[in-house]
């Protein structure tokens, strides 16, 4: 086993240790979603996306903005656990009214108590789970046992979005809860949504050497994200002509007299 597996660990064990800040949770989405581009473009659906999943593996990188050499720990996250990894469109094969989920329950769809078929919306909805539980550190729904849950899936209820949530971040959730799972849109689709943008506050800062030896923090811009978003075009008019003012002088006229008939210039030499 090498070394980068053997200090990864589930996104479960790390949310345990600290709290994720809005940023790792936007690039802990975005690592999700690449992955399941790829599952779905493959034409399967994972089935039992959770954070114990999710692995975390560590790496370091080596900022070296203006000569610095500043080292900052970064994260990577891995969709793990395959073993419910179903074909699209296939039947789970063992749906039971008692226990009509083909993953986790906590992390299953509404629509997964009515019929057993594996479409990729069934992803996406266990995916605003786990953001949901990356916000608050807690379980998408206060349940310990799946007949109460199941109750609640049964009148098509969504886990709850609190209001203390970035207004973008419930957005996103609010699409990946959508009753309508056409609504959900898709793994690449969502990709692009506006939750997933970093502004300017979501960079980090690195502290760097300057001209003479004097250290200061310096604002890392992710350019790569900023050229994902969509471009807004605004269309500004035209100037109308501008005129000069004309200064209060008189004005100087030179008279030319009218040329006589038949009269040919001759040169002076």
């Amino acid at each position: 086993m090498s070394m980068e597996y053997a200090a990864a660990g589930s996104l479960t064990s790390f949310m345990q240790t600290r709290s994720l800040s809005d940023t790792m949770i936007k690039d802990f989405t975005r690592m999700i979603f690449r992955g399941l581009v790829s599952v779905h473009n493959h034409g399967y659906v994972h089935c039992d996306l959770k954070p114990d999943n999710l692995l975390v593996f560590p790496r370091q990188e080596d900022d070296d903005v203006g000569g610095g050499g500043v080292k900052e720990v970064s994260y990577e996250l891995k969709i793990s656990d395959f073993g419910m990894s179903t074909k699209v469109g296939e039947d789970f094969g063992f749906w039971e009214f008692d226990s009509p989920f083909l993953g986790t329950p906590l992390y299953m769809l509404p629509e997964s108590i009515h019929y057993s078929v594996a479409e990729e919306p069934l992803d996406l909805w266990s995916l605003g789970c786990v953001v949901l539980e990356m916000y608050t550190g807690k379980p998408p729904w206060p349940f310990e046992n799946s007949k109460k849950l199941l109750r609640h899936l049964s009148n098509e209820e969504a886990p709850e979005i609190p209001e203390s949530l970035p207004w973008d971040a419930r957005q996103f959730l609010q699409t990946c809860f959508a009753k309508n799972p056409v609504e959900r849109g898709s793994a690449s689709g969502l990709l692009n949504h506006q939750f997933l943008f970093k502004k300017v506050s979501d960079q980090r800062k690195v502290m760097v050497t300057g001209t003479g030896g004097k250290r200061k923090s310096v604002l890392v811009l992710n350019f790569e994200d900023i050229m994902k978003k969509p471009l807004r075009v605004r269309i500004i008019p035209p100037k109308p002509p501008q005129f000069k003012k004309i200064l209060n002088r008189p004005l100087k006229l030179k008279i030319i007299p009218p040329k006589p008939p038949g009269c040919n210039l001759v040169s002076d030499q």
